[in-house]
């Protein structure tokens, strides 16, 4: 792991099911993020948890967007698909939230466009092409 790490955080670990390194890529793109940290399955010093066909593939990585880090594997190839939670990124502004949706969107699919809320100037929703969930919100003025 990089750097320590507070013990009373809840972080988002997600699994892509041998598609880590595009996830990567992708969301490095999308949101501005930078790779923290990247171990791959051939770097494990345990090589008997290795799945078969998984040996250049990402065992861990963690993807720091602003003060978040995002962690990220390939993990097991069996593991299903994701259901049940959203990520919601949040920006300070309603190009900056423009810009992430159209980021996020591309390959995707959109559940809500970004339009005027109560709560937010700018808020929408979208399901990337990895099947993530997304909330993208600009910042309420004050």
């Amino acid at each position: 792991m990089p750097d320590r790490q507070s013990t009373n955080v809840v972080q988002p670990y997600l699994f892509f099911n041998g598609r880590c390194e595009e996830a990567l890529e992708f969301y490095k793109q999308a949101m501005g993020g930078e790779v923290a940290y990247m171990v791959r399955f051939t770097q494990n010093p345990d090589p008997i948890t290795t799945p078969p066909g998984f040996d250049n593939k990402i065992m861990h990585a963690v993807l720091r967007v602003g003060d978040t880090n995002v962690f990220m594997s390939d993990g097991d190839k069996d593991s299903g698909t994701f259901q049940g939670f959203a990520l919601c990124h949040t920006v300070a502004t309603e190009a900056d939230a423009d810009r992430a949706f159209n980021a996020l969107s591309a390959g995707g699919k959109t559940i809500m466009a970004l339009t005027k809320t109560f709560y937010s100037p700018r808020f929408g929703m979208l399901v990337d092409k990895f099947g993530i969930k997304w909330m993208v919100m600009a910042v309420q003025p004050v």
